[in-house]
């Protein structure tokens, strides 16, 4: 058939991932809402300041949760951008395993595998 694509598979290491990375950005996404709530309560109620520490990082955190949650919606979708930030943070997460002495470690293990196995099925992702 004329101007037909052929079909990409999702990857089941890639679909795993993607789930797993959905399911720790919903539940920070709850942790962060949560924050926020509490801490604007406090700050409301009983003239709680610390320089909007506590619902500063309710924010930040509620910005990581959504991060998070495009990169697992981009890796299940195949997009080319989700496979390069995770990438790019499999590498600092090795590099931090590096300068913390932890460069034999199951973490590490684990890391550089994922590492391995992203650069393995990069040809399924656009």
């Amino acid at each position: 058939m004329a101007g037909s694509y052929p079909s990409r598979t999702l990857p089941l290491g890639v679909a795993i991932l993607a789930i797993l990375i959905g399911i720790v950005a919903v539940l920070l996404l709850i942790v962060a809402v949560a924050a926020i709530v509490v801490f604007t309560g406090l700050a409301f109620f009983t003239q709680f300041h610390v320089f909007g520490g506590g619902i500063v990082a309710g924010v930040l955190l509620l910005i990581f949760s959504i991060i998070l949650l495009a990169v697992a919606f981009g890796l299940w979708r195949l997009e080319i951008w989700a496979l390069a930030l995770s990438i790019i943070v499999i590498l600092i997460l090795l590099l931090s395993n590096v300068l913390h002495g932890a460069l034999v470690s199951l973490s590490s293990l684990i890391l550089v595998l994922l590492l391995v196995y992203l650069f393995v099925v990069r040809h399924h992702f656009d």
